[in-house]
């Protein structure tokens, strides 16, 4: 059984997270990356950096969404976005846990405080979506009793998907 790590602190961003948040993003995803896909990947990150990732406050500030960090003293950990998906529902976005503190219950310790933060909002669904690389991910929402609505294969990137042709998997749940 994976053990929760005691000094985890989830809070919301702060500008100074920025480069940490920054580098986490472009290491995980070089991390997934597959050789065949690496230059795919490299435009993937541009993509989501200069869209997403490299303006997180405003980004998410725009769509009324939220953007959290979950430390470890001064290190970042893990981070994750909410964003309005419908009326009724928030989309996670950019969960991401480092690798050096993997299976220590971070991701579900983050999963929980998001889904909280739903239901505090009064959005009753929360929905995300994650690829065929991040196994451990499709697992954690399986078991955290998300339900599969879709599967697709992503051709065109965005700052939402790599395209590719890599398998994306869509759940939902009710909260």
């Amino acid at each position: 059984m994976d053990q929760l790590e005691p000094s985890i602190i989830i809070r919301p961003f702060t500008e100074e997270d920025a480069e940490q948040v920054r580098l986490l993003f472009v290491g995980v995803n070089r991390l997934l990356a597959p050789p065949h896909l690496a230059e795919a990947f490299e435009q993937y990150i541009a993509i989501s950096l200069d869209e997403e990732v490299g303006q997180i406050s405003q980004y998410y500030g725009r769509r009324q969404g939220g953007f959290w960090v979950a430390v470890v003293g001064k290190k970042v950990v893990g981070m994750f976005g909410l964003e309005p998906s419908s009326s009724a529902g928030m989309e996670l976005r950019r969960m991401y846990v480092h690798p050096d503190v993997r299976r220590r219950g971070i991701a579900r310790q983050m999963l929980r405080f998001a889904e909280d933060e739903c239901r505090k909002l009064n959005c009753p669904r929360m929905v995300l979506s994650t690829s065929e690389l991040q196994r451990e991910a499709v697992s954690l929402y399986r078991a955290a009793e998300y339900q599969l609505v879709r599967e697709e294969v992503a051709v065109a990137p965005s700052n939402k998907t790599l395209g590719g042709g890599i398998r994306r998997y869509h759940f939902t749940k009710e909260l």
